[in-house]
């Protein structure tokens, strides 16, 4: 049976990580990125077609992917001749994989489907790592025939793919799913610091929480973090402080409070104004550390 060609857009660290789980998997992928040095062992090692724009990438696809930064990012490879929507063919699929405000996902959306195509939103939940070995959470939001379509491709990716909801709503999920892992990690910080200021060696302190109760999937996996950040950030500060404003946004509109989150952002912003913008995530303990004097 003939597989699915699929267009692929921004071949970043993750993006580059799916494209070639899609390659692996015998899919013909068509890819382009603002950075063409990041597709080119991909295109050398893993046989990926190199497109000059999204648009081309779109043309010749059935399904086209997208992974971009933010809503920006998304703005810019999906508008304009060059764009994927001016390539996209009748009756295919787009799904956009980046984290983006669900408004915006939605305005993308309607005009994907002026365009006689459907558009999913399918935010992913997982590190670089995940993405390698096809075991992210993926959160689906569009509707239910189209999902259909596509879910096969989706399963090759994530080891829990689930339909949220209609356009935008997997975005909003995202949002709620990041917002706690923020605010784990500064709480798990806040705990470490308080042992190590009392006297307890700071390895003992993470080994002993990670144990405790409080010893979630996530925190299992950074709390060793701490002792000492990974040269690649599995989920660096810059990012988490886009997906912090985002899930605020979402909040207001909807009238929900989340204080925790606010005051997760705080530290977050603080982490990338003292120049840890592209560190791990667990580096709001050494943030915290510098507040409080060492």
């Amino acid at each position: 049976m003939t597989k699915a060609t699929v267009g692929f857009v921004g071949l970043g660290a993750m993006g580059g990580r799916i494209a070639k789980r899609l390659l692996a998997a015998g899919y013909p992928v068509r890819g382009t990125n603002r950075t063409k040095a990041k597709g080119t062992s991909l295109v050398v090692d893993h046989g990926l077609i190199w497109c000059d724009t999204p648009r081309e990438a779109a043309e010749g696809a059935d399904v086209v992917i997208s992974m971009v930064t933010d809503d920006t990012a998304l703005e810019g490879v999906t508008a304009g001749t060059d764009g994927i929507l001016a390539g996209l063919r009748a009756n295919s699929v787009y799904i956009d994989m980046s984290t983006v405000s669900p408004a915006k996902s939605r305005e993308v959306a309607e005009r994907v489907r002026a365009a006689g195509a459907e558009m999913l939103d399918a935010p992913v939940s997982g590190s670089l790592p995940s993405a390698e070995d096809g075991t992210l959470t993926i959160m689906v939001g569009g509707g239910e025939a189209t999902f259909a379509l596509v879910e096969p491709i989706l399963q090759e990716l994530g080891s829990s793919v689930t339909r949220i909801g209609d356009n935008g709503q997997a975005l909003l999920m995202k949002l709620a799913v990041n917002i706690s892992l923020a605010e784990q990690m500064l709480a798990f910080s806040e705990g470490v610091l308080l042992a190590e200021r009392g006297g307890i060696d700071v390895a003992l302190a993470v080994d002993v929480l990670t144990k405790s109760a409080i010893g979630s999937p996530m925190l299992k996996t950074r709390g060793s973090f701490i002792l000492e950040l990974p040269e690649q950030a599995l989920f660096d500060v810059e990012l988490m402080s886009k997906d912090l404003h985002l899930a605020l946004e979402a909040a207001a509109a909807l009238r929900v409070p989340v204080p925790n989150a606010a005051v997760a952002n705080q530290l977050f912003t603080a982490a990338s104004a003292m120049g840890y913008a592209d560190r791990d995530m667990a580096v709001v303990y050494q943030v915290l550390a510098e507040m409080a004097g060492q």
